[in-house]
């Protein structure tokens, strides 16, 4: 099956301008992000995630399901070739709680090269993302929008603000990855019984206002610079949130056995 991009700017509500410029790539991934949640049910429900195009549209775009970021930069970057931007896409490690000589390259973004510079869009990152394209320059980025870039020798290194403030996200060496270098990390982190997504519930969406987070129990909405928590109750609710404010629609939620909310109702 061919890229239906129709049917994908349909699902995230675009339709503005598709020439190849900075002011589309601004408004697509924008769009995209407020649309299309980061989660990792499939990989928490055992199922296989695949990162064809035709399990993507049915999944993400059709089955309006979300996923992680293999997931969604794989066809955000499809969509993107098709309208006639120059994209390549790479592997990097996350570094937010674990050091760069003990992660993995288990994160894939994309790179964009405009005439105004080469832009990383991030579209499955969760809620760490920058939902705008990040100018890769070092420490020149758009730091207003909360990410910038560093070197650290041969890594660049994207930085946000965390709660204690400036911090390390992931690196990458931006080396030339092909589609097959992406395969076998999506194995590993939707399969491995020590990965955080075969163990966690994790879960995002992007508003206009802000976002709205969980992370097992843990439900956040950051809104206006303010922080709402709160804690779910049990599998029903979980269910009803992803219902009503992530718009999925997943029966298997109330059935849901994870290691990390073993004692929910």
């Amino acid at each position: 099956m061919s890229l239906d991009l129709d049917g994908y700017f349909a699902r995230i509500g675009w339709s503005g301008p598709t020439v190849p410029d900075l002011s589309t790539l601004i408004g697509l991934l924008g769009a995209h992000m407020r649309a299309i949640p980061f989660e990792n049910f499939d990989a928490l429900l055992g199922r296989r995630v695949r990162l064809d195009l035709d399990s993507l549209q049915r999944k993400l775009v059709r089955g309006r399901r979300g996923g992680y970021c293999f997931e969604h930069a794989t066809l955000f970057a499809a969509v993107l070739t098709a309208l006639g931007f120059r994209v390549t896409n790479h592997l990097a490690r996350v570094v937010i709680a674990t050091p760069k000589a003990e992660s993995s390259l288990t994160h894939m973004f994309n790179l964009v090269e405009l005439p105004e510079g080469r832009f990383v869009v991030d579209p499955g990152f969760g809620g760490p993302a920058a939902t705008v394209p990040v100018l890769l320059e070092e420490a020149r980025g758009d730091r207003a929008s909360g990410h910038w870039f560093v070197r650290d020798g041969a890594d660049w290194v994207l930085r946000g603000y965390g709660k204690q403030g400036p911090a390390d996200l992931w690196v990458s060496r931006l080396s030339g990855d092909f589609p097959i270098d992406f395969e076998l990390p999506n194995h590993y982190v939707s399969t491995h019984p020590d990965s955080i997504f075969t163990n966690s519930i994790m879960l995002n969406r992007f508003t206009a206002e802000g976002r709205v987070s969980l992370m097992n129990r843990d439900a956040s909405r950051h809104q206006g610079g303010e922080v709402e928590s709160w804690q779910l109750a049990d599998r029903k609710e979980l269910r009803r949130l992803l219902d009503e404010t992530f718009d999925i629609d997943l029966p298997e939620a109330e059935t849901l056995r994870v290691p990390a909310i073993a004692g929910w109702a």
